[in-house]
């Protein structure tokens, strides 16, 4: 499987968007500076993510979450799923 996710951080009250095949992998990627963007902060939390078959949907995802450029929509994905 492959995955869609938003992580958070409070201390940047920002979120970030990806993709990857192992969601706690990449998490822990982010919290251990293994990423230029977020490695910023140290508090990254799991706040959304989706399921796809294949690495091609899971990336086709992201963009369309990305090219929406609007937290409103991010934080409606968010409480949707919760």
């Amino acid at each position: 499987m492959f995955y869609t996710y938003i992580i958070y951080s409070k201390a940047l009250n920002k979120y970030y968007i990806g993709s990857c095949q192992d969601v706690e992998k990449r998490l822990q990627d982010h919290l251990n500076s293994r990423s230029n963007y977020t490695k910023v902060a140290k508090d990254w939390v799991l706040k959304y993510y989706e399921t796809f078959p294949t690495r091609s949907e899971a990336c086709k995802r992201e963009l369309q979450i990305k090219k929406m450029k609007s937290r409103k929509y991010i934080e409606t994905l968010i409480e949707t799923k919760g």
